[in-house]
């Protein structure tokens, strides 16, 4: 009932830019992290960035100048703007979030999202 569903994913060229987005939908309370994470073809999943129910934000180093996380809290949602795209960028991207949900009240969650496809390619 509760999830998070990404959307914004595609081929963009070199240099370009994409936004991905990841909304939560169910019955929330509130969320208090989320999370972008990235996995490519025969590598670990690695952690893009994150965002605080404050608005804090830590980044990878490879990402860090190029990509900046938002949340519209009223939209239980997280943004990812990613700019100055490179082919290094192109892989599975997947949202996180600890989330509280309301049913059952006030239990507190983790989620994934079913992840977005971003290939960066000319």
């Amino acid at each position: 009932q509760v999830q998070l569903v990404e959307s914004g994913g595609g081929l963009v060229q070199p240099g370009g830019s994409l936004r991905l987005s990841c909304a939560a939908s169910g019955a929330i309370v509130r969320i208090n992290t989320m999370g972008w994470y990235r996995q490519a073809p025969g590598k670990q999943r690695e952690l893009v960035g994150g965002i605080t129910s404050g608005g804090s934000t830590n980044y990878a180093d490879s990402v860090k100048g190029r990509f900046t996380i938002s949340r519209d809290n009223a939209k239980n949602t997280v943004y990812l703007q990613m700019n100055s795209l490179k082919p290094d960028d192109t892989a599975v991207y997947y949202c996180n979030a600890g989330l509280i949900v309301a049913d059952p009240s006030y239990k507190t969650l983790e989620l994934w999202g079913q992840g977005t496809l971003v290939t960066v390619s000319s």
